[in-house]
């Protein structure tokens, strides 16, 4: 084997594993927040809801390893516990949104029409408002709660996914095989979610890792501006904001839970260029 070949074998190596690192270490922070999110009656210390005021605003101790908050509640077993409540906020806040983003996007890219223009106009009227500020008016309009902020990820985040999939879909439809698939006869419907949507669907599961880090992020500032999860649940953006008056004094309150909605939107980001870079989107 010459030596060209060699270095190109081990150039090629060289991104595999990149690429393998890349998805397996955000992998990895996932499943170890989904372990902890499932372990949570056996791994928390302490009820997180408990309240004892003989040890309130303890720092951080061998009793309490992630200190007390101005309730006496354990920090560390409200982080545990948050994990669930924050990792159902990234995955149903996506899923909702992908699965009507992908529906509108195929049936808007595949027949295009007066269907499409219709489609893409309400995308433009949806896209003309800041995120975050149409999000916090639905929500508002239909009262605090994780329900609300489902709803309105749900009424909100699907633009996107039909922006990606149609863009897919109307080069697709003119491929080879789509057109031979027509000329066989086969049903419009086993031609898009068969055929066609197979092959297109890819950007999209790329892009919900990282719009995962988004929903993750604004389910936190929901939480925070009171909107989102209430009290005394245990979820990060609620401790968050809880510990924000004692930022100089009981720093610890705001920032463990900060730093593990860190960590987690890190593994749905590595999880995203890890994919990205497998399916070669980002050479």
């Amino acid at each position: 084997m010459s030596i060209l070949a060699l270095a190109n074998l081990s150039i090629a190596w060289r991104k595999f594993l990149a690429k393998r690192l890349t998805l397996t270490l955000g992998a990895g922070i996932l499943l170890l927040f989904f372990l902890i999110a499932v372990g949570a009656p056996v791994i928390a210390p302490y009820d997180p809801i408990l309240q004892n005021g003989d040890v309130r605003l303890q720092a951080p101790s061998l009793l309490h390893p992630f200190g007390t908050d101005n309730f006496g509640r354990d920090i560390l077993s409200r982080v545990i516990w948050g994990a669930r409540i924050d990792l159902q906020i990234a995955i149903i806040g996506v899923l909702f949104p992908f699965v009507i983003g992908t529906t509108v996007g195929t049936f808007a890219g595949f027949f295009g029409g007066i269907a499409d223009t219709l489609i893409m106009r309400l995308v433009d009227i949806i896209l003309a408002f800041p995120f975050l500020v149409l999000m916090l008016s639905i929500i508002a309009i239909l009262g605090p709660g994780l329900s609300s902020f489902y709803i309105a990820m749900a009424l909100v985040g699907w633009v996107s996914y039909a922006r990606l999939i149609r863009a897919q879909m109307l080069v697709l439809k003119n491929s080879d095989y789509a057109v031979a698939a027509v000329s066989l006869g086969f049903s419009r419907p086993r031609i898009m979610f068969r055929h066609l949507l197979p092959n297109a669907i890819a950007g999209s599961i790329v892009f919900s890792m990282s719009d995962a880090v988004l929903v993750l992020l604004g389910g936190a500032a929901v939480s925070y501006l009171g909107l989102g999860v209430q009290p005394p649940v245990a979820e990060w953006g609620v401790m968050v904001a809880e510990g924000q008056s004692f930022i100089t004094t009981a720093w610890w309150i705001t920032l463990f839970p900060g730093l593990s909605i860190v960590c987690l939107a890190f593994g749905f980001s590595m999880v995203g260029d890890g994919l990205g870079e497998m399916l070669g989107m980002h050479e």
